[in-house]
């Protein structure tokens, strides 16, 4: 069984006056993850979110780096089972659903 301990993810856009940079930092601990996203533009102090969710919410989470390998593994095979749903964490750092 794989599962993610931790994740961070960083993205930064370089406005010629105005930087903006969001961070996610995912760390899985005993009773599920949490989810901590920042926000800082241009010059001004980070904004900071968190979010806990637990381990029955997370069951078959499928985060990035998974999804990825996922889709190789889907493309190398030509075939997509139907329905194929799996639980998710978008942009926001909220609980979504992926489909393919």
């Amino acid at each position: 069984q794989l599962d993610t301990l931790e994740q961070e993810e960083q993205e930064r856009l370089e406005l010629r006056a105005h930087p903006i940079e969001r961070r996610t930092h995912m760390v899985s601990h005993q009773h599920g993850m949490t989810v901590t996203k920042s926000l800082r533009e241009g010059e001004t102090e980070p904004q900071c979110w968190s979010f806990s969710y637990s381990r029955a919410k997370l069951r078959g989470l499928l985060l990035e780096g998974a999804s990825l390998l996922l889709l190789r593994v889907l493309a190398c095979q030509w075939a997509v089972p139907p329905g194929l749903i799996f639980p998710a964490i978008d942009t926001e750092g909220h609980l979504c659903t992926s489909s393919y």
